[in-house]
């Protein structure tokens, strides 16, 4: 992980790692394009499309374990965040909601993986990216499925409200379709993988420098590592948490564009 962040320390001062080391120098050139994130977010996206490939390439009424890997990661998304969730519909935005779970999934989890070490989400620009993807998915597949009109007012004026509660309803909702959703749900994402990382840094990092100071301190290194090893489970744990209720909430966002009232 040293050589993943910066490590600074003067003497027996340790400094801890902060935001400045997740923002990581372009491997090569000059340019954010070349940088560690962007690579991460193409090989996840070369390592995906390859295990759905191997796995979905010679299916079999008995499936190998590959086979029964990926339809048991597609059948939890059809079944439990698409059918349950947006209803009879479902089964055209099961794409969408797949590749999302799949692809944040992997991104998160590379937080954890030795030699990357880099939780893709926790750079906010790739959330906000799917914050804004997501938003535009639900607002279109409301509008198609309303009109444009009926769509909008609906979300001005929502149905069965006495007429006075709109001087402040009606803010509140505008607000809420058109900037909070988009923003809490990016958000949400980004702040549980920079925290959790950066934590994760915090112990292992700070056991290293304990190990390089007086006896004292490296016989408290041992139970900085100790926690360090528990963050780690801890955090796939969040990992795999963060990218289902992303996924979750895109769900019901779209179930509620579909609804009569929504």
């Amino acid at each position: 992980m040293r050589s993943m962040f910066s490590f600074r320390a003067e003497g027996d001062e340790f400094i801890p790692p902060s935001s400045k080391d997740f923002v990581l120098p372009p491997i090569f050139g000059d340019n954010e394009f070349t940088t560690k994130p962007i690579f991460l977010v193409i090989f996840s996206v070369i390592i995906i499309s390859i295990f759905f490939i191997a796995a979905s390439r010679k299916a079999s009424i008995v499936p190998s374990k590959l086979q029964f890997a990926g339809e048991s990661v597609y059948a939890y998304v059809r079944n439990d965040l698409g059918k349950d969730i947006i209803g009879h519909e479902f089964m055209r935005f099961v794409p969408y909601l797949f590749t999302l779970f799949v692809f944040i999934l992997t991104n998160n989890i590379f937080g954890i993986v030795p030699l990357i070490q880099f939780p893709t989400m926790s750079r906010i620009s790739f959330a906000y990216v799917l914050g804004i993807i997501t938003f535009g998915v639900f607002h279109y597949v409301g509008i198609r499925h309303h009109g444009i009109f009926k769509y909008i007012k609906d979300i001005l004026f929502m149905p069965g409200v006495p007429k006075p509660v709109y001087i402040l309803l009606t803010p509140i909702e505008i607000a809420t379709y058109l900037i909070v959703r988009p923003l809490t749900i990016s958000l949400r994402l980004f702040a549980n993988m920079f925290a959790g990382h950066l934590l994760l840094m915090i112990f292992i990092l700070g056991g290293e420098h304990l190990l390089q100071g007086a006896i004292g301190l490296k016989l408290v290194s041992p139970f900085a590592f100790a926690f360090g090893i528990a963050i780690t489970f801890f955090e796939f744990l969040v990992q795999c948490l963060q990218a289902y209720i992303f996924t979750l909430l895109t769900a019901l966002y779209i179930g509620g564009a579909l609804a009569d009232e929504h």
